[in-house]
């Protein structure tokens, strides 16, 4: 049985793989471009000088932190040192526009499955670029099936949990090739593994911060946000963004707070009223970056553009100023 179909312009990117040169797959790290970075590096594998992965962020949640040690991803923080040992560069589980210091750099091949931005459009020489996928993963392990690449152990666990973690095991949006690819890696996989990267949730100094969250909502409608100020890394807001999600008769949440010098805000939605994408975009693309999927979203806006009120109270004025409804698409339009 065929799981996946063809990739008409697959021999496009493998064209562009020379044994002369050195590539490095960027990725802003999170288990879903952990995976496509580790498979897009197998497909690379004795068709280039040699490739390297790095990421641009601090790797500080514990699963994340737990996934790389498991699994053996070979990723390091990239800096300019780093950057300069290589020819050739390539971005997955992200575009351009997704980070300025993504836009300081050429890339040659681009493989996303973020909604599509008409003012900022993602350029290279190869761009792959799927909105209706729930995960990243599902693209390469098309990719691998396509080019008669059976995934190891690890690299079928690696993508395995991409999938499951932004799709959150199926209940965020998704399309048929996200279904097929994890029913594939199933059979290739170690569940054993998986289960131990899976658990492996927060660090015990974070559970602080669940008693702050509580103590700090506020409601809106069927909304739920909180301001944490300045919180540890903003993988805590991730956490606690999902786990209000399971709050009875909450439709939306937004958790915020202060690190690194921005404002960081996570916004998670059950995708039936509102698309948190547009919702983040709306309220602060503005004054930062902000966007996502239906389902799920991130607005970043540095500290100084908070026009000299207190965050909460900037957060919370645009939040109920500029929240808007939106219809849900239909089957034909598909998923933003």
């Amino acid at each position: 049985m065929a799981y996946f179909r063809s990739i008409p312009r697959l021999d496009e990117m493998l064209a562009l793989f020379r044994r002369e040169e050195r590539w490095l797959i960027i990725i802003n790290a999170d288990p879903d471009a952990l995976a496509s970075a580790m498979a897009l590096k197998r497909i690379m594998a004795r068709r280039v000088q040699d490739c390297g992965i790095a990421h641009i962020n601090e790797i500080s949640r514990p699963d994340n932190l737990e996934m790389i040690r498991c699994l053996r991803i070979p990723t390091r923080r990239l800096t300019p040192n780093v950057a300069a040992q290589y020819d050739r560069f390539a971005l997955v589980d992200s575009q351009p526009h997704h980070s300025d210091i993504f836009s300081e750099y050429r890339f040659s091949v681009i493989i996303d499955h973020h909604p599509l931005s008409a003012e900022k459009p993602a350029t290279a020489d190869y761009v792959d670029i799927k909105p209706e996928y729930g995960s990243n993963s599902s693209i390469l392990t098309q990719y691998l099936y396509n080019l008669r690449i059976r995934p190891g152990k690890l690299l079928a666990t690696a993508l395995l949990y991409g999938i499951k973690t932004d799709t959150s095991s199926f209940e965020r949006s998704f399309c048929e090739a996200d279904m097929r690819a994890f029913q594939y890696l199933s059979k290739h996989a170690d569940h054993l593994l998986l289960r131990k990267v899976y658990r492996s949730e927060f660090h015990l100094e974070w559970l602080r911060y669940f008693c702050q969250a509580y103590f700090k909502l506020r409601l809106t409608g069927q909304g739920i946000f909180a301001y944490l100020e300045e919180v540890d890394s903003p993988d805590i807001l991730v956490i606690l963004a999902d786990l209000f999600m399971r709050v009875q008769g909450a439709a939306w949440t937004v958790i915020s707070g202060t690190t690194g010098g921005r404002v960081v805000a996570v916004f998670r939605g059950d995708g039936l009223r509102r698309d948190m994408g547009r919702f983040a975009a709306r309220c602060f693309g503005d004054v930062g970056s902000a966007g996502g999927h239906r389902n799920a979203a991130r607005a970043e806006i540095p500290l100084d553009a908070v026009d000299g009120v207190p965050v909460e109270v900037f957060l919370w004025n645009r939040l109920k100023t500029k929240k808007t409804r939106v219809r849900k698409p239909s089957a034909e339009a598909g998923e933003e």
